[in-house]
């Protein structure tokens, strides 16, 4: 089950795979609304998984 705060936040980090950068405040507003019901669930966890390794792999540039 994909909860609400799940499809906001990858609706957000599908902005930034298309734009190809995250700014800081895009990054930290990822993260808030990844915690902002307070659960991490699994889907949460893999698109943040994801994130983080587009970040590594210099998918996604990481702007300030």
């Amino acid at each position: 089950m994909i909860t609400k705060s799940g499809e906001k936040l990858a609706e957000v980090i599908k902005k930034a795979i298309d734009d190809h950068v995250v700014t800081n405040a895009e990054y930290e507003e990822i993260y808030s609304i990844a915690d902002e019901d307070g659960i991490l669930d699994s889907h949460e966890r893999l698109l943040l998984q994801e994130f983080k390794d587009m970040i590594a792999d210099k998918t996604i540039k990481r702007v300030p």
